[in-house]
């Protein structure tokens, strides 16, 4: 039975961080990885692109997660910043820049590059990589961690060798890519692995295809602490349209409107940003944003509408209709509204402010003018049918964080037990928020875990 100093469960963003810091401690560790590679769900960050991070202060990228969260997650996002991920990552090569909302992404790379960045730490650390590896349990004595036990028992296959220690940046990338998607890895050979110290990294329940299917939760859970309600976030939101309304919206996109979500005639949620519309829903940063807070009202009803022009209130966008009715008294106001907004949505939207398709800004009455601009300011898209969890990127709720010292990721219920990603009960929104809280758990995890 192979004997490590740690036991890293989960090969993704908190778990590679994780395994490579103890490594570079002089630690023996083996990440053990139960899909066929490495970071799946770093590969889809982004669309693909990867948003690596939030390039706001540290104080700032607190304040985009819930008062509870930001408490506990804020050591460790000092102990490990966005700046600290940022330099390992353009130290060697990869260029990054800055959106104007912050998030940050690699210059003309993918997530592709950046997931072989991290690669070659692993490599360079001398941590041992195990994939197809699924954990069935957390071995314990009673109260401290001796090991873990896999699923089943694995024969020794063909395995590629690491990355050179040393290797450019550019040739790191070229390796990968040659390599394929898969990453280099043994498969075990014991279905035993004796450590004192286990570090539960296995992601949350979002998007299984990628290989988080809640498998964190339930090794949690077996050891005694207690786990909060799962629910998705940073997920589509499914409407309850008419086949025929869905296949006339989807493929629509809107730039730079603000959603809103409503229940009980209240608003509950706003997020500024893109939005496309699906042949279920809408999807899109902008329905990503507010998906947390509808999924969990979801039960006592919710609607979504949308500020079609933000950046004005009321009384200024009905000047400028008024100004467009001197100005250009015999401009349709179809017209008009196709000048701004894509075709396809128009004719609903004069439909729902009861505005006739011939109607010219001279013959524009007092109440439809402002019929018009109740519903530019805030279309109803309808109510809400669900947030699918297997479509989100990331799920809130998770491993109880009074049961973790924040200080170090150590489980307060079983002694040598460390937690960190998004097995805790922490969802940020989109922007790269939460890979942020994932580098930085998995951090003061592995390094706390040695020290």
């Amino acid at each position: 039975m192979p004997r490590y100093d740690l036991i890293v469960i989960g090969g993704g963003a908190a778990g590679i961080i994780a395994a490579w810091r103890a490594a570079s401690l002089g630690a023996r560790v083996a990440l053990l990885e139960k899909t066929v590679r490495l970071g799946t769900k770093i590969m889809i960050s982004g669309g693909g692109k990867c948003n690596i991070t939030h390039s706001g202060r540290v104080d700032e990228v607190l304040r985009a997660f819930r008062p509870n969260e930001a408490r506990f997650l804020k050591p460790s996002m000092y102990r490990f910043q966005n700046g600290d991920i940022l330099e390992m990552l353009t130290s060697r090569g990869l260029e990054v820049m800055t959106r104007p909302d912050g998030r940050v992404f690699p210059v003309d790379r993918t997530a592709k590059d950046v997931l072989a960045i991290l690669r070659s730490y692993l490599d360079e650390a001398a941590v041992d990589v195990f994939l197809e590896a699924p954990v069935a349990r957390v071995v314990t004595d009673g109260a401290c961690v001796t090991g873990v036990e896999l699923g089943s028992a694995y024969r020794e296959p063909a395995v590629r060798g690491p990355l050179k220690t040393g290797a450019s940046a550019s040739k790191l990338l070229r390796a990968v890519h040659a390599a394929g998607e898969e990453a280099s890895g043994a498969r075990p050979t014991s279905s035993r692995f004796s450590s004192s110290r286990v570090v539960i990294a296995a992601g949350g329940s979002s998007y299984p295809a990628s290989g988080t299917t809640g498998d964190g939760f339930s090794r949690a859970r077996e050891l005694g602490h207690s786990i909060r309600p799962i629910a998705p976030a940073l997920a589509p939101v499914y409407m309850q349209w008419s086949v025929a309304a869905m296949n006339e919206l989807a493929g629509v996109a809107l730039a730079d409107i603000e959603l809103f979500a409503l229940s009980g005639g209240t608003r509950i949620a706003k997020w500024r940003g893109d939005l496309l519309f699906t042949h279920k829903g809408v999807s899109g940063p902008a329905a990503l944003g507010i998906s947390r807070e509808v999924a969990e009202r979801l039960s006592a009803g919710c609607a979504l509408a949308i500020d079609l022009w933000p950046d004005y209130r009321p009384e200024q966008l009905e000047e400028r209709l008024l100004e467009l009715a001197r100005s250009a008294p015999k401009k349709g106001v179809e017209r008009f509204s196709r000048d701004e907004l894509p075709d396809r949505i128009v004719p609903m939207i004069l439909a729902d402010c009861g505005v006739p398709s011939g109607r010219i800004f001279a013959e524009l009455g007092r109440g439809e003018r402002k019929e018009l601009v109740a519903t530019l300011k805030g279309w109803i898209l309808g109510n809400v049918a669900d947030v699918p969890l297997d479509k989100g990127e990331v799920v809130a709720g998770g491993v109880a964080l009074e049961e973790v010292d924040p200080q170090s990721m150590r489980s307060k219920l079983v002694d040598g037990l460390f937690l960190a990603g998004e097995v805790l009960d922490i969802a940020g929104p989109i922007g790269g928020y939460n890979l942020q809280a994932a580098f930085s758990t998995g951090y003061a995890a592995g390094e706390s875990a040695v020290r």
